[in-house]
């Protein structure tokens, strides 16, 4: 996809001339042209040079740089020009109006030649506003009408009559009107370039992000070099209060780091050696020496940045028919202002009557709200959304994701961690802590994901480690060792019951898997382990219930252990045991009853996400899951899916307002102005009008930046936890808990055997107390 940028664009209706000329150049296989950031996106074989030779030929100007969502800032010269013009026009409304209509004084010398400086004060206000005439009156030669040919018609008739009256010696002059129009349309003009460079704060709140410098760390000492000097492999130095020049490795040192501009994540982070750093965050405290991984335009926020901009650049599906109008609606109004001339002529009015029809027609029309309807919406919509860690690749996603019926879920770093951790110790003739203590000592020279997160679990409680020899492993099936002799066996129940442990072994549910151990034959007790739920995933399951929608988890995983999930986390439908390949079938399957969304991390879920209507990726997946999706959620939240939708929605709804403003303005507007309502509407009100029409378009879109996530009042709940025994378990609680999405709070105390969790929205018990569980401790109430 080739990006340029098209200068010359007034309205809905340039933009797509634009996009008709360069379509039917031959290799092109899709343009759009986004009126609001005045960019273009070209796809197919032409070449730059045909597509430059035809937006050219159209009548407008062309550069094959890099579409920017930053639009050009021309209010400054529009208000200046506005200015002049208002105080031309003010000593022109004395004289045309205040002078002759209501009888204010007017020195004697004047008034035999009032109807001349009329001439005289208009045609300033016509020079000052030439913009108009020279682009209006050129897209008209050039069979292309915009906004500007409807308002230099306007302007021009009501000057030309008057000046025509001027010479035949009659007063009924319309120089005012003539110079009002031009005045109101340039202050609208103004308005509207206002409203439309709030629409691109959010970007240009990014790339504020990126710091001007960067502390270099050399052998020989420090020095500060510019930012885009740094190159991948250097060392540089933060210290509290700076910003973060590039991705990059803590190799020493401890900061913590509030990194909300650029995930939405209020609470800072602690990092420490080998922890992961993101360009544009900043460290509130401590100091560190890192090693920069990604620099320039490859670091997370200039990713971030270009997704937001090219998405911003992209049109939603939802604006075709208003670009359908906008492409014949100039000529239309052309001809509805000349059937209203003829019209009231035949009607038997006299010609200034007629004519101040045809003015108010050409004036009151606005092909410009059509063409900002949808592209400022979704601006807006994509900026809000990038400042809470959501990426929307496109603007069709971003429209996708609010008509979505199902949404489908993978389990493993979807609803779940993807980490085995272990939920239960079940002693037989022993003491848990004997228990632990064995499998501890067992496991700790196994590589097997099971025996890691055994051993992880031990550590942090404390278990004392004792040392085995004769250690042996028995690939899928358990190990073996010798402590003091004793013979110590580790596994499934296959493995120990082939080794002679005769005993009546535990069932567990479906979703946990069992190790179980012996000493010396007689079995000890199991240790069950699982794939541990994500603490947020049934507050966001439960809130897409809520949102009218059917949630699917769909897994490759054996169908107990989905089942297990599914029950945890509030899913009523399970499709489980699926090959990857057979994912993407089963997602067209379920496209038969309206919009999917599918929620993936891995690489196997990659064909799932570009079959779904929207694919969504987890942020911490592969990055072949990352390039299939259309939605990146950096925070690898799910609670995020719902934010997602609900902004999607909103931005919806949003557009649908704008679309519905815009072309029933036109609709009851242009007769209106043609006098078909039996109202003599001035063309000055006309023009007031149009002006207005574009800038409450873009005013309502800038609504959508108060969208905030979802958030009830603070709550407090209490919870009665046995098993913290020092301030170091108390810590652990802490961390578990606020990990959790909606947590603001925690105090978690030792003697008294309970945590204290303040929340900004309620949350199901299920979630605190699996964060619990999951640390390592048990909830009693």
């Amino acid at each position: 996809m080739e990006q340029y940028q098209v200068t010359g664009m007034s309205c809905a209706a340039c933009s797509a001339r634009v996009e008709k000329a360069v379509s039917q150049v031959e290799g092109v296989t899709s343009c759009t042209v986004n009126l609001l950031t005045h960019s273009m996106e070209v796809e197919g074989t032409a070449s730059p040079e045909a597509i430059v030779a035809a937006v050219t030929a159209a009548g407008y100007g062309i550069s094959t740089a890099a579409a920017s969502a930053d639009t050009p800032d021309e209010s400054s010269a529009l208000f200046k020009r506005f200015v002049k013009s208002l105080t031309f026009l003010l000593v022109l409304m004395y004289l045309s109006m205040g002078h002759h209509m209501w009888g204010l004084p007017l020195p004697a010398f004047l008034v035999p030649i009032g109807g001349w400086l009329q001439l005289l004060l208009s045609a300033v206000v016509l020079w000052l506003n030439r913009s108009f005439f020279t682009d209006g009156f050129r897209a008209l030669i050039r069979k292309s009408p915009n906004m500007n040919t409807l308002v230099s018609c306007g302007s021009a008739a009501a000057f030309l009559y008057s000046f025509a009256a001027l010479l035949l010696h009659r007063t009924d002059f319309y120089f005012e009107s003539a110079a009002m129009i031009l005045t109101l349309i340039t202050l609208g003009k103004f308005l509207e370039e206002r409203s439309k460079g709030k629409t691109t704060d959010a970007i240009r709140g990014l790339m504020s992000l990126a710091p001007a410098t960067a502390t270099l760390w050399t052998e020989e000492g420090e020095s500060v070099i510019p930012a885009e000097h740094l190159r991948v492999g250097y060392i540089f130095v933060i210290r509290s209060g700076d910003r973060i020049p590039a991705d990059g490795e803590i190799i020493e040192g401890h900061i913590t780091v509030d990194e909300s501009a650029l995930t939405g994540e209020s609470l800072p982070a602690d990092k420490e050696a080998h922890s992961k750093l993101a360009a544009g965050t900043v460290c509130l405290t401590g100091y560190a020496r890192c090693r920069a991984l990604r620099v320039g335009e490859d670091t997370t926020l200039s990713e971030i940045i270009r997704t937001v901009r090219d998405a911003s650049a992209s049109k939603a599906p939802i604006a075709k028919t208003a670009d359908r109008v906008a492409g014949v609606f100039v000529p239309v109004v052309l001809g509805i202002a000349t059937v209203t001339l003829l019209g009231w002529l035949i009607a038997g009015q006299t010609f200034g009557f007629a004519l101040t029809r045809a003015v108010a027609v050409l004036v009151i029309s606005c092909p410009c709200a059509l063409g900002l309807a949808t592209p400022v919406a979704i601006m807006v919509g994509n900026g809000v959304a990038a400042k809470q860690g959501i990426l929307f690749k496109t603007a069709a996603s971003l429209e996708g994701a609010g008509r979505v019926k199902t949404v489908v879920l993978d389990k493993t770093g979807t609803l779940t961690a993807g980490k085995p951790a272990v939920t239960h110790v079940l002693p037989v003739g022993s003491s848990a802590e004997d228990l632990l203590s064995i499998a501890y000592a067992l496991e700790y020279k196994s590589e097997h994901p099971l025996a890691r997160a055994l051993v992880r679990y031990a550590e942090e409680k404390g278990t004392p480690f004792t040392e085995v020899t004769d250690f042996q492993t028995f690939p899928g099936r358990g190990v073996s060792a010798l402590q003091n002799g004793t013979l110590l066996l580790g596994g499934n129940r296959r493995f120990l019951e082939e080794s002679g442990v005769t005993a009546e072994f535990p069932l567990l549910s479906g979703g946990q898997i069992p190790l179980y151990f012996a000493r010396d034959g007689v079995l000890l007790g199991t240790v069950a382990l699982s794939d541990t739920l994500l603490p947020d995933s049934p507050a966001a399951i439960a809130d897409l219930k809520k949102m009218g929608l059917s949630v699917v988890l769909l897994t490759g995983d054996r169908i107990e252990t989905a089942q297990d999930i599914a029950q945890k986390s509030g899913i009523d439908r399970v499709i489980a045991q699926v090959l990857p390949d057979e994912k993407a079938a089963t997602v067209v399957g379920l496209r038969e009853k309206g919009p999917v969304m599918m929620v993936g991390d891995g690489i196997n879920d990659a064909p799932a996400l570009k079959s779904a209507d929207v694919g969504v990726a987890i942020g911490a997946g592969a990055d072949i899951a990352m390039d299939a999706a259309d939605v990146v959620l950096v925070n690898s939240r799910l609670t995020d899916v719902v934010t997602a939708i609900r902004l999607s929605r909103k931005t919806l709804r949003n557009i649908r307002e704008n679309l519905f403003w815009a072309f029933c303005y036109n609709v009851i507007g242009i007769p209106l102005a043609a006098g078909l309502f039996g109202w003599v509407l001035d063309p000055m009100f006309g023009a007031a009008a149009m002006s207005l029409s574009s800038v409450c378009v873009v005013s309502n879109a800038l609504r959508l930046n108060r969208f905030k996530k979802k958030e009830e009042k603070e709550m407090e709940k209490i919870i009665a936890i046995e098993g913290m025994m020092c301030p170091h378990c108390e810590a652990h609680v802490k961390n578990a808990l606020m990990a959790i999405g909606g947590v603001t709070e925690v105090t978690a105390s030792h003697t008294e055997k309970r945590a204290v969790v303040k929340l900004s929205r309620d949350l199901p018990d299920e979630v605190l107390h699996a964060a619990v569980t999951n640390a390592g401790y048990t909830v009693v109430k």
